[in-house]
């Protein structure tokens, strides 16, 4: 099996489909070889479809062979997160209370990203309900990082990047409601994307849910910027929808003269030594690329990370405490947690929360307006280890004990600021091998902002995943 070919952007395996210098189906047959010799060790995937994948693979080649695609993705391996639907086929949500559950309609994104011709040849693990930012579950197991099976994938959509991560899958699907997107890219090593609130139609009830954002993950920027493009628009079954579709360009001026703000810690979260290394060395990448980097205090307080906590339970842990009088015992302890906690939340302790996120926009808001970006890591630590469980286990950071289930992320703040877009890309790695992250924080909707820092960003390093040296062993 070629590294080499499984570690091709998706860009580059599609232009290859074009020229005929490579087969969707010599693609797929490394893919899936590849996901079965490491399925025990990762466990990535929950379902499988190897062998109607294979039969599309070969429809795609034909097609390819008489110059006659049909879509933008014809023939590419997408996993779909385990957690959105696809007619006819089961979605579990990582729950045993789900494990019967067959869908009887597409997604919104799902149904853009298969009508362009995507192959779903698995499907991708997530902790329970997508409530947490480890990634196991009583119905499937335990879910671990391919760069150091002993610590966590990150999650939610902890298989989808580990997928990556492995070879696995071309581009996957991810979602976003406190960091379920960004956690699992620094985790893993690969670029995810959470778009501003509406730029990617979802699911009701959650589609009114300003936390909540649908979005791509990939091993390159233009991957991302792929898959986004084709996410992204106005869908008639999702009000909160953005009109018009934007589409992002692939091509960007350089950062000559940008004034970038780097906060190191968000103003209250504690950061590891290693995280703050590889920070500090992004920082200076960005300014061999012609920008000013400034470090500063945004002005937030640990009331912003409560209460967005507080906004979770209310909204999320309300949406499954129903089930739980009558299954909690099938229930992992991380989602019997949240929707315990949310039997106590008050209406009162949700229009706080809402507060707490108007007052916080009122120090990031100004601070945009002086500075293009700005710039902090994405996880706090390069993760905790693979079975951690946030409802009992404790989280240490140089001696420090924050949150267990966000404390150790700090992505959730840009939930709340949930219209500004944010871009992880991968940063380093820290002493235990696990990648360490960076996040590109933009100007509210101003999404090009963000690829056009992460594009010059990617180019700077030379890219990731490129060699054997920069990829996974197992």
């Amino acid at each position: 099996m070629s590294e080499d070919l499984l570690y091709l952007t998706a860009t580059e395996a599609l232009a290859r489909f074009h020229d005929k210098t490579l087969s969707p189906v010599e693609l797929l047959e490394a893919q899936i070889a590849r996901a079965e010799a490491t399925g025990e060790s990762v466990n990535a995937f929950t379902f499988t479809y190897f062998d109607e994948a294979m039969e599309a693979a070969r429809a795609a080649e034909a097609r390819y062979a008489k110059g006659a695609p049909e879509g933008q993705l014809d023939g590419l391996a997408v996993a779909i997160k385990d957690e959105s639907y696809v007619a006819g086929r089961p979605t579990t949500n990582g729950s045993l209370l789900m494990q019967d559950f067959v869908a009887d309609h597409t997604s919104p994104i799902n149904e853009r990203v298969l009508g362009e011709g995507a192959i779903m040849h698995a499907r991708t693990a997530t902790p329970e309900f997508s409530s947490a930012v480890v990634c196991w579950s009583k119905v499937w197991g335990v879910t671990r990082n391919p760069w150091n099976t002993d610590f966590t994938p990150g999650g939610s959509s902890g298989g989808a990047a580990a997928s990556l991560a492995l070879g696995t899958s071309a581009l996957v699907t991810g979602s976003d409601i406190g960091g379920s997107i960004r956690c699992p890219a620094s985790c893993c090593g690969v670029v995810g994307y959470k778009p501003p609130y509406g730029r990617n139609p979802e699911e009701p009830p959650f589609n009114l849910d300003f936390y909540n954002h649908g979005g791509p993950l990939a091993r390159s920027v233009d991957d991302v910027i792929l898959l986004q493009n084709i996410m992204s628009g106005p869908h008639p079954l999702d009000l909160a929808s953005l009109h018009p579709k934007l589409v992002l360009p692939t091509e960007y001026p350089d950062l000559k003269g940008w004034k970038i703000a780097l906060s190191m810690d968000l103003g209250f979260f504690s950061v590891s030594e290693e995280v703050r290394r590889n920070t500090l060395a992004a920082a200076d990448t960005f300014r061999a690329l012609g920008a000013t980097v400034d470090e500063i205090d945004i002005g937030w307080g640990s009331e912003m990370l409560e209460n967005a906590v507080a906004y979770l339970t209310h909204i999320f842990g309300g949406s499954i405490a129903g089930v739980m009088a009558e299954h909690g015992d099938k229930m992992t302890s991380y989602a019997r947690k949240i929707a315990e906690d949310s039997l106590n939340s008050t209406p009162a302790d949700f229009v706080q929360a809402l507060t707490v996120a108007g007052e916080s926009y009122k120090k990031l808001g100004p601070l945009l307006e002086r500075y293009d970006l700005l710039i902090c890591p994405t996880t706090a630590i390069p993760a905790v280890p693979a079975d951690f469980d946030p409802a009992n286990d404790k989280v240490s950071i140089d001696g420090k004990a924050p949150r267990s289930d966000l404390g150790w992320v700090m992505t959730t703040p840009f939930n709340m600021m949930s219209r500004c877009p944010v871009i992880s890309v991968p940063s380093g790695f820290g002493e235990n091998g696990v990648p360490t992250g960076l996040q590109l924080v933009a100007p509210t909707y101003r999404d090009a902002v963000a690829f056009q820092a992460a594009k010059a960003f990617e180019a700077a390093v030379g890219g990731w995943y490129r060699t054997p040296g920069a990829q996974p062993v197992l």
